[in-house]
């Protein structure tokens, strides 16, 4: 049986109606055996997933309708990700993992690979840890700085829902990309790498730490990461006037960032970053706090998807 993880606000509220008018009346057709699980606020799938694990034995088939930030939250329910079998509808805005899998943002779509023409593979998960113990897993990226600071405002942005039901949801976040950026504080940092000397930046603007190559939309921060090597992809933005930010930036949708001094790649199964002052941090955009001190590994192959199988050969 799947378990189905919906998120109603998705895709601008438009998730409910995708629910009940394609999904559900898709399973019905198919006569497969289901059971929907809706969130009503932040942290409702994290209880979901939990419960569903205290009480189930074994493999858990779990489909999530929603966003990243809803696959994120259905992570920090999982005692032992290995246990779920996980298929991904995407709804959300930004679909950064479902970009890097391939899988089409046609719910329909999305659905059949999940039934019929999918086929199951392993994918790496991040594990994120405080000084004060608090954990928290990821599936596309982890960051401290800038990246961070724009999706905490953003979330809170009273303009994000009326743009996103315009389809123009992207200029809420260059709005906030640009005060972000203008407001920011020099601030240093520090990458302690696993088996390396550690890296020292004079002025860290962010540090995404990516399992997948997209992050924020479709900025490819890691054009060559791969999703079950077992490392992290680190992109650490610091040293770089803010104007030339500006032109930097936008190539990064094209992966081309690297071509400018300051904004530099590592590959590391761990990292330890500290700030002179505490930023923002988030997972998978999800932003919960601040901090001066994180420590991010890469879990290897800790979860299994369900992806196309073009993408299976192909990995």
């Amino acid at each position: 049986m799947y378990h189905v993880i919906i998120n109603p606000a998705s895709r601008s509220g438009r998730g409910q109606r995708i629910w009940k008018e394609q999904i559900e009346a898709q399973l019905q057709k198919e006569n497969v055996s289901y059971c929907p699980h809706f969130s009503e606020k932040a942290g409702d799938t994290i209880s979901i997933v939990a419960e569903l694990f205290r009480q189930e034995q074994g493999d858990i088939s779990l489909i999530i309708l929603g966003g990243d930030g809803t696959v994120n939250e259905a992570l920090q329910g999982m005692d032992d990700p290995r246990r779920a079998i996980l298929g991904y509808i995407p709804t959300g805005s930004s679909n950064d993992l479902a970009r890097d899998l391939k899988l089409s943002r046609k719910p329909l779509e999305a659905l059949d690979v999940i039934l019929h023409t999918g086929k199951i593979r392993s994918m790496d998960l991040g594990l994120l840890s405080y000084p004060d113990g608090e954990k928290r897993r990821f599936a596309v990226s982890c960051g401290i700085g800038f990246d961070a600071a724009v999706c905490q405002e953003a979330m809170h942005s009273k303009i994000k829902d009326t743009m996103n039901k315009l389809g123009l949801g992207k200029l809420t976040y260059l709005g906030v990309d640009l005060r972000q950026l203008f407001a920011s504080k020099a601030v240093s940092g520090k990458l302690s790498l696993e088996n390396g000397s550690p890296v020292d930046i004079g002025n860290m603007l962010f540090t995404a730490c990516m399992l997948h190559r997209f992050e924020g939309g479709g900025f490819q921060f890691a054009p060559n990461a791969v999703d079950n090597d077992g490392l992290l992809n680190l992109c650490a933005v610091g040293d770089l006037p803010k104007l030339l930010i500006l032109f930097a930036l936008p190539t990064a949708f094209c992966g081309k960032h690297y071509m400018f001094h300051g904004i530099t790649p590592y590959r590391s199964g761990s990292v330890t970053i500290e700030t002179s002052l505490p930023l923002w941090v988030h997972t998978d955009g999800e932003v919960t706090r601040k901090s001066n001190r994180i420590c991010i590994a890469c879990e290897k192959e800790a979860i299994r998807i369900v992806c196309p199988e073009s993408l299976r050969n192909s990995k």
